[in-house]
């Protein structure tokens, strides 16, 4: 800390300046501050200016593991809403795969009796010593026939049951080792998702006992700043705060700027193309000469996004009621969300089913471009461009603002969808 040489220069700097404001000649050179006494003036003025952007830069770190700690946190909620979804599909399979193999079963049966009774039929007949008899007893040609065609067709319907016995046997193995392999794979996804809601609860433990941690050490770089400004700590806090959300005003505005810039410049871009495709008329050359087309494909566009549901009022009209309620992982309503819970619960009311999964939610959707935002749209934070990466999602109601449950130790509310950091995915349920 510096504060008491601060002190002193300070003190020879108001010495400089009241001698030099009442004009007096100075008889002694030892009333005026010597050279080190100027230089250590600038000095310490110098290194209060470096402590002072020290410890914002100190505050701005805090910060950024704050928000990596959150990111972690809502990775992990996500992830074990994801284990959950794939635990209630396999689920949903295994029993279908139950069902059929049980429809297998019973029709095994009914071929097995099929095949009894055809057997017993066949047997009474007693086809070849019937035929012989037929021979004997016959009193004529057309008998014999008549009696020949009756065993032959015994036997032919004799195999088609066994036929259609062995066919549904193994119709039945199949569906019964598929409905094994479907049990199995929805006890191996429990105890997967069992492992991510460990993995989540710890992460959000960490979380909170790092914000716990950064807030104390903020009061105390805000403390901090405080003296070395020769402030109030209210007034340091206050400052700081300003300056927090300044920056994140900033932050948005040319995140929101930015995106509209790829917005207009991507209809130019495709003119560009479409216009440089075109070239001006020559004499037609023989085709065999032209060059072969680019074996690799231009890049699929944003598909068209459909018009916006007639559930989406309804959808926000859920979510703005839900406004202060507290944020929890893995909850769904009532009384608390999670980030995917408010908008599957926001959605429901709005007559559309969504899964209780950011990364499902986005499946299910339409992707869209930050442009064609309206309200009722779902935006989305990834870590990377891939939507498996999705870890967020917020609902949109339009100007630029969202209502989403944010993470723990923070309430359902609406905000700038930039508060935080820009989301790289938007879609239309």
């Amino acid at each position: 800390m510096h504060a008491p040489g601060v002190g002193r220069a300070a003190a020879v700097m108001v010495a400089i300046a009241l001698t030099l404001a009442a004009g007096q000649a100075v008889a002694d050179d030892t009333d005026l501050p010597s050279r080190s006494d100027v230089k250590e003036a600038r000095d310490a003025a110098r290194d209060q200016a470096r402590d002072v952007a020290a410890v914002q830069a100190d505050l701005v770190l805090a910060n950024q593991r704050l928000q990596e700690s959150a990111v972690r946190a809502a990775q992990a909620a996500e992830a074990w809403n994801g284990a959950r979804y794939r635990l209630q599909q396999a689920r949903a399979a295994a029993e279908v795969a139950e069902r059929r193999s049980s429809i297998a079963e019973a029709d095994v049966e009914r071929q097995q009796d099929a095949y009894s009774d055809a057997l017993v039929t066949t047997y009474q007949l007693a086809p070849g010593l019937t035929s012989i008899g037929a021979i004997v007893q016959s009193d004529g040609i057309e008998t014999v026939i008549d009696r020949t065609t009756t065993m032959r067709t015994a036997e032919d319907a004799l195999d088609g049951n066994y036929d259609e016995f062995r066919a549904a046997s193994t119709l039945a193995d199949i569906a019964t080792q598929q409905a094994q392999d479907a049990k199995a794979e929805a006890l191996a996804l429990q105890v997967e998702a069992r492992e991510a809601r460990d993995r989540a609860r710890a992460a959000a433990d960490a979380a909170a006992a790092s914000a716990e941690a950064i807030a104390s050490e903020k009061d105390a770089l805000i403390a901090e700043l405080a003296r070395l400004e020769d402030i109030s700590v209210g007034l340091a806090e206050r400052r700081q705060t300003a300056l927090e959300e300044r920056a994140a005003e900033a932050a948005a505005a040319a995140a929101a700027a930015e995106q509209e810039a790829a917005q207009d410049q991507a209809p130019e871009e495709q003119a560009g193309q479409q216009g440089g495709q075109e070239s001006p008329s020559q004499p037609e050359d023989d085709p065999d000469d032209q060059p072969d087309p680019p074996s690799t494909p231009d890049p699929p566009s944003t598909p068209s996004p459909p018009p916006p549901s007639g559930g989406a009022q309804a959808a926000i009209g859920f979510a703005r009621a839900q406004l202060g309620e507290p944020y929890r992982w893995g909850a769904a309503g009532p009384g608390a969300w999670d980030c995917s819970g408010l908008t599957m619960g926001a959605w429901r009311s709005g007559g559309k089913y969504l899964p209780h999964y950011s990364v499902a939610q986005y499946a299910q959707s339409t992707p869209i471009s930050a442009g064609s935002l309206r309200p009722g749209d779902l935006v989305f934070w990834g870590s990377s461009s891939s939507p498996s990466s999705i870890y967020h999602v917020a609902l949109y109601v339009g100007g630029g603002q969202i209502i989403h449950a944010p993470r723990t130790g923070r309430p359902v509310t609406q905000e700038s969808m930039y508060y935080w950091i820009p989301p790289n995915f938007h879609a239309r349920p």
